[in-house]
């Protein structure tokens, strides 16, 4: 069973930057396919970032290419999410999400098996 804990949500002004990390415990972190999904009040989870098990491959939701990036240190068995020029449309629950069976990085919620309790982002204008 892994574990996953989020952190680093917060209140921040349009403009300004956030990192999200992501510790997992329980499994072999660094065979896992992570990424960053979040949740809109009103609206369906979606997909904001992935990244392979070595780190050597990415993937974005077009809505976020150019502001975030996502990393991983498998020595620490975290991911992050470096969050830049943040837009009010930002503002959500952010969830880390490990998928354990597939080797490439997947956007659909329903391909990972383990999450995290998501962390608070909100972008005031």
């Amino acid at each position: 069973q892994v574990h996953l804990v989020e952190s680093g949500g917060g209140l921040v002004q349009a403009g300004d930057s956030l990192r999200l990390s992501c510790v997992a415990s329980g499994g072999p972190f660094s065979l896992y396919t992570m990424g960053w999904f979040r949740q809109a009040p009103g609206k369906e989870r979606e997909f904001v970032a992935g990244i392979s098990w070595s780190g050597g491959s990415t993937d974005y939701a077009s809505s976020v290419k150019g502001r975030f990036t996502i990393s991983r240190d498998n020595g620490k068995k975290t991911v992050y999410l470096q969050m830049n020029s943040l837009k009010p449309e930002d503002t959500a629950v952010y969830y880390c999400a490990a998928d354990n069976s597939r080797p490439v990085i997947r956007r659909r919620g329903d391909d990972y098996e383990y999450w995290g309790q998501g962390t608070q982002v909100t972008v005031a204008s």
